[in-house]
């Protein structure tokens, strides 16, 4: 029996997709057992509190190795639309639920989790497109003016003066922009706060799957992610875009300032790009 084309997933892809449910899964519950340990801790120092969030990072970053084996399939635009729709819904109605007591923390870490998948998905999707490796340029530049541009003229300016002054002192609802930003842990009486948007994160497996489709290796820490992958070797895989995006939150939390981290993800990876390029044009 056919499936309808809307759900029609190839087995590879579908094996792939339903390993990314997983372990975005078990990324959230561990996240919420670092909850429980952080929230028994005092204030901590802002280097302590670097450590939790690279730790809780580099988990994230070993979440994109199932997508690097994603093979890309023939899609037309009302798969896009119906898939666009449903995980947006998606987001919406877990951000209608409020429990009380240990539940909304538990919620809080379940919904980081739908997010980062959400933006592994639409970053993969979105990777699929770029036929050659210059074709990045373009788009970082748009990325980049797109962010400062939505800073000084749009509505990031006012959304993030909104975020600081509800977790100060929650009190009320919490406003909409919330609904799409991760929450990881501090240690201490912080608990859990936002620290990046999933926009960053659809650039952070947008630029890694890239990596990865033009045999680029931007592990830090060793091999190609994509080895990594299909040796089913997990914990030893550190993106350049990962990296970077941990500079960003670093530079904003240190200075109090609003640091946007498209633009310095987008330039590291240029960067990257093009050193790489460069080296493997002189080793030939």
């Amino acid at each position: 029996m056919s499936q309808h084309p809307l759900i029609n997933f190839s087995e590879s892809n579908r094996r792939q997709i339903l390993l990314l449910i997983a372990s975005h899964l078990l990324w959230s519950c561990a996240i919420f057992g670092l909850w429980a340990i952080a929230s028994l801790s005092a204030a901590a120092s802002p280097w302590f509190s670097a450590g939790f969030i690279a730790l809780q990072l580099y988990a994230a970053a070993q979440l994109l190795l199932p997508a690097l084996l994603l093979v890309p399939e023939k899609r037309n635009r009302t798969f896009y639309l119906f898939w666009g729709l449903s995980l947006a819904l998606g987001i919406w109605m877990s951000n209608q639920l409020t429990p009380n007591g240990l539940w909304l923390p538990l919620l809080d870490v379940i919904k980081s989790g739908l997010l980062l998948l959400v933006a592994t998905l639409i970053g993969a999707a979105l990777a699929r497109y770029v036929k050659r490796l210059w074709e990045v340029l373009p788009i970082c530049i748009m990325m980049t003016l797109a962010d400062f541009s939505s800073w000084f003229f749009g509505p990031t300016a006012g959304f993030n003066q909104q975020i600081q002054q509800y977790y100060l002192h929650p009190e009320g609802t919490r406003p909409w922009v919330d609904m799409v930003l991760i929450k990881m842990v501090f240690p201490g009486p912080v608990g859990l706060a936002p620290v990046f948007g999933i926009s960053d994160w659809i650039m952070v497996v947008f630029f890694a799957l890239v990596a990865a489709r033009f045999k680029v290796n931007d592990n830090l820490v060793g091999v190609s992610g994509e080895l990594l992958a299909r040796q089913g070797r997990v914990g030893r895989y550190l993106p350049v875009s990962v990296v970077a995006l941990f500079v960003a939150v670093q530079l904003a939390q240190t200075s109090g300032l609003f640091i946007p981290a498209l633009p310095l993800i987008a330039l590291s990876m240029l960067l990257w790009y093009a050193t790489r390029h460069l080296l493997r044009r002189r080793c030939r």
